[in-house]
């Protein structure tokens, strides 16, 4: 096996992400003592209290083809950590998730595999006025990224990820946080800036996709992206804009479709052959896509399909 860089292998091919991480440790039926400190729902925190579970869920999408595993941090920034007692270890719980998903793509030795440092959001909305979800000061949220990020960099992540925004000021945040911590680690790594539209292409607070590209895509991100929220066609409009650009390669991760309310519970409908339809489509007509992979409602199943459309594809 020839080794490569991530930045390497994104010039060379189209590349694969995995599905959703929370659908498939809901499958495992967790009970409030699986946590640490019995923090129920704390997910990230199972990296730790069981990780056989997070490595056999890394393991069933690398064997379904995804050439890259996101880290289970997607809450792991300080002030969700704060949340259930962990934020003074955030570098180490970002470390130690990074290199346990490394210790799985070392398993595999027909192909490079990558780690990817998954960042997801605050949960709070700094660009509002909101009496609860805008008092945050803007550093607060820089320094929860930055030292979530330099964990995952010390894990040796190849890619960072920032995913799942809603607005567009804390992806900026993100980004100048992992610049730093890029900075102070010395490390080269991919940085990604995702954000994530409703079905009429707006972010939560208003910001159109036009916005958010000009916005972030000088700050020194690589890769620019869109998941979770919608399915892929509701994506399309947005793709067509970014693509028109011929500027960043362009990573789309869709949801399963769009959700459906049942019993309380988002229920994603879409099956691994529709979904591979329609990114099959888009990668023939889109050639600024670069990664695909699944969000919310994904599994090994669709990312098989995926996995498929990819292999019957010639990158140019």
């Amino acid at each position: 096996m020839t080794e490569e860089t991530f930045a390497q292998a994104l010039e060379r091919r189209i590349l694969l992400f995995d599905g959703a991480m929370g659908t498939e440790i809901q499958k495992h039926q967790p009970k409030p003592e699986d946590f640490p400190d019995n923090k129920d729902g704390f997910n990230d925190g199972l990296s730790q209290t069981r990780p056989e579970w997070i490595k056999t869920i890394h393991r069933k999408y690398l064997e379904a083809g995804s050439d890259c595993i996101e880290t289970n941090t997607f809450g792991s920034n300080k002030i969700k950590l704060d949340e259930y007692g962990f934020g003074d270890r955030t570098i180490e719980l970002n470390q130690k998730n990074a290199e346990l998903a490394r210790s799985v793509c070392d398993e595999f030795s027909d192909k490079q595999r990558f780690v990817i440092g998954s960042m997801g959001p605050t949960g709070y909305l700094p660009s509002s006025n909101d009496a609860d979800l805008g008092q945050i000061s803007l550093d607060e949220i820089r320094e929860a990224f930055e030292l979530q990020a330099e964990g995952l960099i010390l894990g040796s992540a190849d890619a960072l990820l920032i995913e799942t925004s809603q607005d567009i000021l804390e992806v900026k945040l993100a980004i100048e946080a992992s610049h730093n911590a890029i900075e102070k680690t010395g490390k080269e790594i991919t940085l990604i800036g995702n954000v994530t539209l409703d079905q009429y292409g707006k972010m939560l607070l208003g910001t159109n996709v036009q916005s958010a590209y000009t916005t972030i895509s000088e700050m020194g991100i690589d890769i620019f992206g869109l998941n979770c929220s919608t399915g892929p066609i509701e994506m399309e409009p947005s793709i067509q804009w970014l693509n028109d650009q011929k500027h960043k390669p362009l990573l789309i991760i869709p949801n399963a479709g769009m959700p459906e309310n049942e019993g309380g519970q988002a229920v994603y409908k879409m099956t691994p052959e529709k979904m591979a339809k329609a990114m099959d489509s888009f990668l023939s007509e889109y050639p600024q896509i670069n990664v695909i992979g699944g969000c919310c409602g994904t599994n090994p199943e669709h990312i098989k399909a995926l996995r498929k459309v990819i292999d019957s594809q010639k990158k140019d």
